[in-house]
């Protein structure tokens, strides 16, 4: 069997040999060669022994242990040292101390296959090999390559053991699984040349693992040695496919498995660590491999286990392996093969051979001008958000739907569905659920039992299933339990299923049928940003672009992955990964704080979304000044003014594009009964464009206050509801039924203003509300919700929503001393909206920041989101323009625009094609089609009293749309 391989070797190997330079030779290789040799022969036999030996050290070991690593410095001038368990400060200062009593410099190693924080704490996690074998863009696999090496060279480590090329093709095997990219050999391979360049080009030496491949066993040979019945062929097709690529390509180095191959290793039982065959024969001889060669772990049960100690050094030596990593006894281990070498069974050049490389490697990595680990800024410079951009990158990357029947996923149309998350597994899924609702009305449904929990789940047609389990490390438990399986398979039965596994996708396998789920997403780990990213792939807000690394049972093969494009809703993301300064975007949070701190408003609602991702959504403050409610992103407010372009004007739009009335309808032609008028010529542009000579506003209320008391008047209000007064103007305070048509006849009997200029007024929306509910015979909250709000998903927004939710999660207005004489909190604070039963066309909408931009961002993107097409981009464009600007008027029809001269609604530093709307409570929201911005301001500035408006006054919000603007960077 052993010929037969040679023949395979020499066939496929050839050319890798032929290739393959010498990895760890400099560009400076006769200066490199000088010290080297200057070195070697400075050292004593015991040294040169001593220069083979790397030990484990952690840096949150006791004294005592700190000692014996001192001495075996000391006594037997180790030559490197493997860094385990603690932190990256203790370590640095403890390498800085050890570093400084050694003779010769030493080389320092880790396992940081997914970054530092595979071994330390405080320390960055990137993901796992898994995941990354997932992602189809190799490039930023090699990113993450470079980035942990920057972690590493920055801690002064000089081998990152990583990374793993073991092909796993057993869904078993115990040690692997994670680690691995997955199992077809192309695949690992391809991220496995990516990672180690990316690696090495950052100046840390890569290290190639487990030789000759660990990934198809079912033991751990941490605790056993393993056994690899495949044949010679097999092996060399598959299991060192991987090293015959990365090998030409400049591999650093390769660790060697405790593994026992009979195809390989005639002796029984004997590990590849131990084989000259398999270390010297194939790895160095057949596949040419020059680099440093390091045994795993000798103090492994793999290795442990077949010889007394000292004997598995002196053996791993002689198998031809250069650095014997972690021996159980270095003293004897030393003196072993100083034995050997005396009695002649090493010979000089063997050794040197060994040591020279080491040597090598050391001058490569900047020993022979060795400096100490800077401490200041460590914590920052392995925390960097140059990692969580490219960490999040990755997931996106990374996450897979497998199955999507009907297309289920992304969810469209969502006004036809009831929506339920069930959480099974026992880790935390509540940044997936919360992320979940930013989208749509979600509702977490939870039972002890499956029969309470499906009789929950009767009023939901679609459930979301989040399969969450702890990725601590990548050997935690993955697995459903049993009685997960039937509530999955009984769910599946009766609903549309959404299943989304944050585990390795190997937790499938116990799934026998997938015939009931509609749509399966693997998401690899789970962690808050899988979790937040798998939340948005499944409303499409991202596109779905991995591919299975490896395969599921016989339902789906490694490769597979359906791709969807995104569906244009709003996403949630760094700001750096849209060209904002998130350092800059900090000014804001100032400049907040100033407003609250100032008593200009109690709490702020603060979101910024560039090229349709959030990048900024904070919470400053309380509900109110007094009170103890701190603002929370579910919290709604009162928008007022913002009500015009929120609710009217979208509705007016679509009128529009069904040719139901144009810019130039008249007054009179869409409402007879202004016929005759002094308004019946004035036209909807005019009018939307406050261009209309309209007064500015009518203190409708004031004639229904007694003259005496200046409270609402006994002709017109009663404290309980009947027919005749049923209009709720705020609680236990009923108008009467009849005085809409009072205001409508007050509106159309109004004097117009004797000069023709721009002029604001609330009118046109009460008469627009007029008429589009005349026009489809439904009130306008209704229509605004079933024609736009439900399908966006903007289940936080709402007229009177006193109605609908609780209190505790709307923010009062006033405290109201001068018509309802009491808290406004959950009514609207117009006072003529809430004449109207809370239902106006110029004000009443409550909604929070989030919802306000999913209405912006359909507006920015001409009128299309979430799959769905409200208003052509004709449409939005014809509403946002400026037709009387000539006239010293910047008003959009229904829009707001940019001031035209120094002063005005915006900071002067935005584009002319924005628009936006501002709101008397202290509300704003703009949107800038030219940079793709959205900025939304929400406030209750007029709690507890309207008074003076500060927040204007003072530019606030004008302020913070300066400061966004000064941090885009790109």
């Amino acid at each position: 069997m052993r010929h037969i391989f040679y023949i395979l070797c020499i066939v496929s190997c050839v050319v890798s040999a032929q290739e393959s330079t010498h990895p760890l030779v400099t560009t400076d290789a006769e200066a490199q060669t000088k010290w080297v040799d200057s070195i070697y022969n400075t050292l004593s036999l015991k040294e040169k022994i001593g220069q083979l030996y790397m030990v484990q050290v952690m840096s949150n070991q006791d004294a005592a242990t700190k000692n014996k690593i001192v001495n075996l410095i000391h006594k037997h001038h180790i030559g490197g040292i493997i860094y385990s368990n603690g932190g990256p400060y203790r370590q640095a200062k403890l390498n800085n101390e050890l570093q400084a009593i050694s003779k010769l410099p030493m080389l320092i190693g880790m396992d940081a296959e997914w970054g530092l924080s595979m071994r330390l704490d405080s320390t960055y996690a990137f993901p796992y090999n898994m995941a990354l074998g997932a992602v189809k863009d190799d490039k930023l696999v090699e990113q993450t390559g470079r980035h942990i090496g920057e972690h590493c060279k920055r801690l002064g480590v000089h081998f990152n053991f990583a990374p793993v090329v073991d092909i796993n093709t057993n869904p078993k095997n115990p040690i692997i699984g994670n680690r691995s990219f997955g199992e077809d050999r192309d695949n690992v391979t391809q991220k496995a040349l990516a990672f180690m360049k990316g690696m090495q080009s950052a100046g840390v030496l890569a290290n190639a693992k487990h030789f000759p491949g660990h990934g198809d066993t079912e033991a751990d040979s941490h605790l056993t040695l393993p056994t690899i019945n495949f044949n010679a062929k097999r092996i060399d097709s598959i299991e060192l496919y991987p090293y015959k690529k990365l090998i030409p390509k400049g591999l650093s180095s390769v660790m060697v498995a405790h593994l026992n191959v009979p195809s390989l290793e005639s002796r029984e039982g004997s590990p590849s660590s131990l084989s000259k065959h398999i270390v010297t024969d194939i790895l160095k001889d057949s596949l040419g491999f020059k680099g440093l060669i390091f045994t795993d772990a000798l103090t492994m049960k793999g290795a442990a286990d077949f010889s007394d100690t000292g004997d598995i050094d002196l053996a791993a030596f002689k198998a031809g392996n250069d650095v014997m990593l972690m021996s159980e006894d270095v003293q004897i281990g030393v003196s072993k093969i100083i034995e050997a070498y005396n009695n002649k069974e090493i010979t000089e050049e063997r050794l040197a051979h060994s040591v020279k490389k080491i040597l090598m490697a050391k001058y490569k990595v900047g020993l022979h001008n060795y400096e100490p680990v800077g401490l200041y800024g460590l914590a920052k410079d392995l925390n960097r958000l140059e990692d969580d951009i490219l960490s999040e990158t990755l997931y996106e990357n990374a996450i897979t739907l497998v199955k999507n029947k009907s297309d289920l996923v992304p969810l469209k149309r969502l006004e036809t569905k009831t929506l339920a998350y069930v959480n099974l597994g026992d880790d935390d899924g509540r940044p997936f659920f919360n992320e979940l609702k930013k989208y749509t009305k979600v509702h977490h449904v939870k039972a002890d039992k499956l029969d309470e929990l499906m009789n929950k789940l009767q009023s939901y047609n679609t459930v979301i299933i989040g399969f969450h389990r702890s990725d601590d490390n990548p050997w935690k438990s993955y697995k459903f339990t049993t009685e997960e399986l039937v509530w999955l398979y009984e769910i599946a039965r009766t609903h549309d299923v959404i299943l989304s596994v944050f585990v390795k996708p190997y937790a499938l396998d116990d799934i026998k049928t997938f015939e009931n789920i509609e749509s399966v997403v693997v998401n690899y780990q789970n962690n808050k940003i899988t979790q937040q990213k798998s939340a948005q792939l499944i409303f499409g807000a991202i596109p779905s672009r991995g591919k299975l690394p490896v395969s599921i049972g016989s339902s789906f093969k490694a490769g597979e992955g359906i791709e969807n494009n995104a569906i244009k809703r709003l996403g949630y993301t760094l700001p750096e990964r849209v060209g904002i300064s998130s350092k800059r975007l900090m000014k804001i949070d100032s400049i907040a704080k100033v407003a609250v701190d100032s008593m200009m408003t109690p709490g702020i609602q603060l979101l910024v979304a560039r090229r349709g991702k959030v990048i900024y959504n904070k919470n400053f403050g309380k509900h109110t000044y007094k009170g103890k409610e701190k603002v929370a992103s579910n919290d709604i407010y009162d928008v007022a003014s913002l009500t015009k372009i929120l609710a009217t004007l979208p509705l007016v739009m679509e009128l529009e594009e069904k040719g139901l009335l144009s810019l130039n309808s008249t007054l009179s032609e869409l409402l007879p009964d202004y016929k005759g008028s002094n308004k019946a010529d004035i036209t909807i542009k005019q009018m939307l464009s406050h261009y209309a000579r309209l007064r500015p506003w009518e203190p409708f209320y004031y004639h229904t206050l007694d003259t005496v008391t200046k409270r609402p008047s006994k002709k017109y209000y009663r404290t309980e509801k009947s027919k005749k007064f049923n209009i709720e103007v705020a609680k236990n305070l009923y108008l009467r039924s009849d005085y809409q048509d009072s205001i409508q006849k007050i509106i159309k009997e109004s004097e117009l203003l004797e000069r023709l200029r721009y002029r604001y007024s609330d009118f046109p929306y009460y008469i627009l509300k007029k008429f589009i509910e005349k026009h489809y015979d439904k009130g306008l909250d209704e229509l605004v919700q079933t024609h736009f709000y439900q399908s966006l998903g903007a289940n936080y927004t709402m007229y009177n929503p006193y109605r609908r939710i609780s209190n505790q999660h709307i923010v009062p207005t006033e405290v109201d001393d001068y018509y309802r004489h009491q808290k406004v909190q959950g009514y609207v604070h117009d006072m003529g909206a809430a004449m109207q039963n809370g239902v106006g066309g110029h004000a009443g909408v409550f909604s929070n920041a989030n919802d306000v931009a999913k209405i912006m961002q359909m507006y920015l993107q001409k009128g299309f989101y979430g799959g769905i097409r409200y208003l052509s981009p004709v449409t939005i464009d014809k509403f946002n323009t400026c037709y009387y600007c000539g006239n010293d008027n910047r008003r959009g029809v229904g829009f707001d625009k940019p001031q035209l001269e120094d002063e005005g609604p915006t900071c002067g530093c935005i584009s002319m094609t924005s628009f936006g709307h501002s709101g008397f409570t202290g509300t704003y929201a703009w949107a800038d089609p030219e940079e793709e911005i959205v900025y939304v301001f929400l406030a209750n500035r007029t709690y507890p009293h309207a008074g003076h408006n500060r927040l204007l006054k003072e530019n606030i919000r004008t302020e913070i749309q300066r400061f966004i603007y000064e941090a885009i960077i790109d």
